[in-house]
Parts: C-alpha cells; sequence; structure tokens
C-alpha cells in the first residue's frame, strides 16, 4: 500500500479541527484564505479516505462506557505486529499502540462492566497465540484528556485505491 500524503492545506484543515471541532467551513477557509467550497471538497475527501472523523463526545463516562481501560500486552516480540493487528480488530478495542518498555502492547477500551473487562482479556486476548500476559489498569478520574495526540488513527487506503482522482 502506498503511503497518503497530505499537503499542506489538508494539514492546516486538520489542526484547525483539532484545535476547534465546533469550527465552521467558513471560519477555516477566511483563516486560511481559501473558498468555503474548497474547505466542504477536502473535508469530504479526507472523511472519504479515513483520515479524519467527527466525534463530540465532553467526557467518555457520557458516551454510555464508564471504564476507560488500559491493558498492557506482553507477548512474543516476533509475534508483536500480528498480536497488534489483532487487537486492533476487535470491537472492543478503540487503541492499539506498539510499545518499547515495560510491556509489547498497550490496548485501550471503554467498558461498561468489569464483568466485559474480564471476559474480552480472558476469551479474546489471552488465548491469541504468543500472548503471555495482560496487565489491566482502569482510569478512575481524568485529569486531563487531549484528543488532539492522535488526529489520524490507521493508514486508510490511497486515491488510487480508492479510484479517486486528485482534487482541489
Amino acid at each position: 500500500m502506498n503511503a497518503i500524503t497530505l499537503d499542506e492545506l489538508d494539514q492546516k484543515i486538520i489542526k484547525a479541527f483539532s484545535q476547534d471541532g465546533r469550527a465552521s467551513n467558513r471560519q477555516i477557509a477566511q483563516d486560511l484564505d481559501v473558498t468555503e467550497g474548497t474547505i466542504r471538497t477536502r473535508i469530504k475527501r479526507l472523511q472519504r479516505r479515513g483520515l479524519i472523523h467527527f466525534t463530540t463526545v465532553r467526557s467518555y463516562r457520557y458516551a454510555g462506557s464508564p471504564n476507560l481501560v488500559m491493558m498492557g500486552i506482553h507477548c512474543d516480540q516476533a509475534r508483536t505486529a500480528e498480536i497488534a493487528d489483532i487487537l486492533a480488530g476487535m470491537r472492543e478495542i478503540g487503541c492499539v499502540i506498539v510499545m518499547l518498555g515495560r510491556f509489547n502492547i498497550l490496548a485501550m477500551g471503554l467498558f461498561l462492566s468489569l464483568d466485559e473487562v474480564n471476559d474480552v482479556i480472558l476469551n479474546k486476548i489471552r488465548p491469541i497465540r504468543g500472548v503471555k500476559k495482560v496487565d489491566t489498569s482502569i482510569a478512575v478520574h481524568n485529569v486531563k484528556y487531549n484528543s488532539a495526540v492522535a488526529r489520524i488513527t490507521s493508514a486508510p487506503a490511497t486515491d488510487a485505491e480508492n479510484g479517486e482522482e486528485g482534487e482541489g
């Protein structure tokens, strides 16, 4: 798969939304000295390519999932990438990060109950070939959370793979 490159305008649009998720297309266009139509076209293309997604939740506790759970996964180093891909495919897991340090992978998810956490770990994560141990931590109070640390979440298909021509 070819890497997707974002031009300067795409990067500025993403930055604008990371600073103010409620910014209007008109305001962003004015700030970037382009037309509102250009901003609208770029946003649609970024969404279609899976590079941006709009969600508004002031606190994850209001989203019906009261437990933010972080799972430090110890695994065979040679299987780390494969295990990370398997974890990324689980609907219960919202974030997967390959780490250097205490554990190989950090996986995070929002869970309705501790029973659900236990079920996912025992029945879905632990049985994965190469997983040795899962250390679990549960958030009890968010002092600060900045969603801008993870603006782009995955590597989606390129324009060519989507059969798209370049857009202005």
